[in-house]
């Protein structure tokens, strides 16, 4: 089981670095905090986007999305 969290965390961290250039070309940026075994995972949004009015839309919208397209196991994607 552990061995599977790491891949999934992996996995998420390979989609986070596909997105983060364009949260940086507004100043922000996305950082993992954990990805827990029921598929949730918790993020920071970082610089300009951690006060952004947009964040949620950005975090959800976006974000979230890319991450449940490539990994079935990705559930949930909450801001922390």
């Amino acid at each position: 089981m552990e061995k599977n969290e790491k891949n999934l965390k992996e996995r998420v961290l390979e989609i986070l670095e596909k997105v983060r250039p364009g949260l940086q070309m507004d100043g922000g940026d996305v950082e993992l905090v954990e990805v827990d075994d029921k598929g949730t995972v918790s993020l920071r949004l970082q610089g300009a986007c951690s006060g952004c009015p947009m964040a949620s839309m950005t975090l959800h919208g976006w974000i979230e999305k890319e991450l449940k397209a490539n990994i079935p196991e990705v559930k949930e994607v909450r801001s922390v």
